[in-house]
């Protein structure tokens, strides 16, 4: 007797391509700020998820009211490049709708939160004007493709970084139901118009996430990713990529069956049609073969060890009918951003602003919309959550220092700040079982004295945080990394490389405040007193520590 499908499935198959209730949902269901349970899964599929605010949520009880419901937005933004109209748009719908705070995701895109339901066509239309989506931004289907961020690494940056929209491209579902529930209003297209040979009527298992790296850079933490194309450049020229597979960073606390793995590199592609030919044939691989009965064993990395490396490999050769080549040399030395200004090979400037946990602030969202204004630069968002202002021409990059002198958005933040990364954790994932966002600011205030007291406070040390395991702000390849397990309790993760080619293990679990600091002063003590010639902390912890 086969295994009982997950209800997930039976959603989506029966959703006549993701439409499912939702404009009964949206149009007739005045008694709640939330959508039909079914439609609460067909929504991610539009780039939106369902929220409350936790930090209400026993007032709203006591009163006996329904949960304070909302609704977040996150935009797809292949690359994470868009146009200063477009940040001029984005700044204007984030003040007419939700809370009015631009958040910028570890995958190189925007989040709006605490949109309320009657408010999600008039957002969702006013983006479509500015020619921006959330088309496939969550769901079980192909996420945001991102892609190193810093066109200063290579003269062939944009040669490659538009391999992310390719991506995107390709791997979008054939559905029109966004079209039709969001901004139509109407189904204007026939089901029979919308087959689609990649996702099908069941989608993928769960979410699936691509990421391209452009060495010497990792700052997209390309093993972390279901598929990692590492760019090969050869005397100023694109030899193609090597491709991994079968990153992912999730788990489950008290579920063993659960695991993070960095991503297989299975060979190197030289021309564009195969590297193209190789991605979506990796999604129908999983499509077919990854668990559909237990979702927490459902991401590519599960479908990999269950064939194996080398089993995956001759399917997916199949499919593609060619055989990989031998992967190629490459060498990551950075995985920070660039802060600052910097020039490309062309001559154009780029600055780089630091957004702390890519949490636009009201003065940088003021500052910003004042460049935008200008219309001198683009805006790039970085995997590291931070902000690029691009492509600035010489004779404009006075226009653009003067803002920055009068907004004063050039802080004197410490090094170990402008590495450290938290998800959004409380008051709004349902998942936080801790705060991450809201406290990693005020741990690293406190951790900041301790790394003088050791003359460390120019040592490039990463630090992460998240709220549960799931792993969003991806603290597993993090020096120091910390996941919630409770209130105001973390697991304490060590020992990762600093250029996320190595995943950190647990150090000690459920950890306060108090004991992180603590094990923190020991650790960096001991650092400075043993530590090999140009050893970083995090090589120094995996080789004396755990």
């Amino acid at each position: 007797m086969s295994e009982k499908l997950s209800p997930i499935e039976a959603i989506k198959t029966k959703s006549d391509g993701l439409r499912g209730t939702l404009k009964e949902s949206i149009d007739l269901d005045n008694h709640t700020g939330n959508v039909r349970p079914d439609d609460e899964t067909l929504v991610k599929f539009h780039g939106m998820y369902v929220q409350d605010d936790r930090d209400r949520r026993a007032e709203r009880a006591a009163k006996k009211l329904d949960k304070l419901y909302s609704f977040m937005i996150r935009l797809r933004i292949p690359g994470g490049v868009i146009n200063a109209e477009q940040w001029i748009a984005t700044h204007e719908i984030s003040e007419e709708f939700g809370t009015g705070t631009l958040k910028i995701t570890t995958r190189q895109t925007l989040q709006l939160h605490g949109l309320l339901k009657h408010q999600l066509r008039p957002t969702i239309q006013a983006f479509n004007v500015a020619k921006l989506d959330s088309i496939a931004a969550c769901g079980d289907v192909n996420r945001n493709v991102i892609a190193s961020s810093h066109p200063q690494l290579s003269p062939l940056h944009k040669h490659i970084h538009d391999y992310a929209d390719k991506i995107s491209t390709l791997l979008l579902p054939k559905t029109q139901s966004y079209y039709d529930v969001f901004i139509d209003g109407e189904k204007i297209y026939e089901r029979s118009a919308e087959a689609d040979p990649l996702y099908e009527d069941r989608y993928l298992p769960r979410k699936f996430k691509i990421a391209i790296a452009i060495p010497p850079s990792n700052d997209v933490d390309v093993f972390t990713n279901d598929i990692g194309l590492i760019a090969v450049i050869e005397n100023n020229e694109l030899k193609g990529f090597n491709i991994a597979i079968g990153g992912g960073l999730a788990t489950t606390h008290g579920n063993p069956n659960t695991y993070s793995r960095l991503a297989s590199i299975i060979g190197f592609t030289d021309t564009e049609e195969k590297t193209l030919k190789a991605v979506y044939e990796i999604l129908t691989v999983q499509r077919d073969f990854g668990n559909r009965v237990d979702r927490k064993l459902s991401r590519l990395k599960y479908t990999v060890d269950k064939l194996t490396v080398q089993g995956f490999k001759e399917e997916l050769e199949k499919r593609i009918g060619f055989k990989f080549a031998p992967e190629k040399p490459f060498v990551f030395t950075e995985r920070s951003d660039r802060f600052g200004w910097e020039k490309n090979e062309e001559g154009r400037w780029f600055y780089t602003l630091f957004i702390e946990h890519g949490v636009v602030r009201p003065y940088q969202k003021e500052f910003l919309h004042e460049v935008a204004k200008l219309n001198v630069s683009n805006f790039i968002f970085s995997g590291n959550q931070n902000l690029i202002l691009g492509e600035i021409s010489e004779n404009d990059k006075a226009k653009v220092e003067a803002l920055i002198l009068s907004y004063a958005v050039e802080k004197q933040d410490s090094v170990l700040r402008k590495n450290s990364m938290a998800c959004v954790a409380l008051p709004t994932c349902p998942l936080a079982l801790a705060e991450a966002q809201r406290y990693l600011p005020v741990l690293v205030t406190k951790i900041e004295p301790i790394l003088e007291k050791y003359n460390l406070q120019n040592d490039e040390i990463t630090i992460r945080m998240t709220g549960c395991p799931n792993g969003c702000g991806r603290p597993y390849v993090a020096e120091l990394g910390f996941v919630g397990t409770g209130p105001e309790q973390y697991n304490f993760m060590l020992g990762g490389d600093r250029y996320g080619e190595r995943l950190n293990r647990l150090y000690k679990e459920k950890q306060t405040e108090g004991q992180i600091l603590e094990e923190v002063d020991t650790l960096l003590g001991k650092y400075v007193k043993e530590r090999n010639q140009g050893e970083t902390f995090g090589d120094f912890a995996f080789r004396t520590v755990l």
